[in-house]
């Protein structure tokens, strides 16, 4: 008997892997991690700074935007039922033409209804298919995502008003549109910045719900009761026979001061509600 034993044959895929350890060790410098390609390593991606909020909020507003272009869920039911409930009214009041309290009240109620539609429809693409999730995960500010859907309903309220106006004033309005402008453009403007602020509050507070489609409505209402109010005492005078020459400062003071309010309530709670 030999004093050392034989050592028992190696297996060649374990001689394989100990020869390229070893080699590994052996050689000078390669067990040392060598510098990457400039963008293809770790640290490269880790030391990227992360995108402004403007550069966020133009990429998700792009997204809404492209994706209303192509899928068309918000602005043209939206715009379909204004026109539809305006020649409603037109035959159901049995008048030919109306003008002030009357005619301002049924043009802001028809638009209001009318955004509810787009709001409900706001969040639903991202909670469905995840994106709100990934927008969590990014290392973007949350604010950028409240700024660019209320960016997105106030294009399609804009929209909107471009197809509702005009058939309001051809279908129900006796006095002539035009002598109304330009005041009636800052309280549609007004107006559309309370619809769009509350109704990206409430839809961010609906969406993960059950009951959404009908949670949105009833939380969105009574709180845009005071912006239709606003509206419409701001609007009344502009749609009257005999035309005011501006709209009452107290009202478009109110809207404005609404406006405001609801923003900071929006600033301040919108981060919670994307996490909960």
């Amino acid at each position: 008997m030999t004093a050392q034993s034989e050592a028992p044959p190696q297996d060649p895929a374990d001689a394989e892997r100990s020869g390229v350890s070893e080699a590994a060790v052996d050689a000078p410098g390669r067990g040392e991690v060598g510098p990457t390609r400039s963008g293809s390593g770790p640290s490269s991606s880790l030391l990227r700074p992360a995108p402004g909020i403007g550069t966020t909020v133009g990429a998700l507003l792009r997204k809404e935007l492209l994706v209303e272009l192509r899928t068309l869920e918000s602005v043209p039911a939206m715009s379909l039922f204004a026109v539809t409930t305006f020649v409603v009214f037109h035959f159901a009041l049995n008048r030919n033409t109306i003008d002030g309290d009357l005619a301002a009240g049924i043009l802001w109620v028809t638009l209001l209804f009318a955004a509810i539609l787009g709001i409900n429809r706001l969040f639903v693409a991202d909670a469905d298919q995840g994106g709100i999730d990934a927008f969590l995960l990014a290392p973007v500010n949350r604010t950028a995502m409240l700024l660019a859907k209320v960016l997105a309903l106030l294009a399609y309220l804009a929209v909107l008003e471009l197809v509702a106006v005009p058939a309001f004033a051809l279908l129900l309005l006796g006095p002539s549109l035009g002598q109304a402008f330009p005041d009636l453009l800052v309280v549609l403007a007004l107006g559309d910045l309370g619809v769009a602020v509350i109704g990206t509050l409430v839809a961010a507070l609906a969406v993960r719900t059950r009951a959404r489609d009908l949670l949105g409505p009833l939380l969105a209402l009574p709180l845009l009761v005071p912006v239709v109010i606003g509206c419409a005492r701001a609007t009344s005078p502009l749609l009257a026979v005999n035309h005011a020459t501006s709209s009452p400062g107290r009202w478009l003071l109110t809207l404005g001061l609404y406006d405001l309010v609801f923003g900071l309530i929006a600033f301040a709670l919108f981060d919670f509600l994307l996490e909960d």
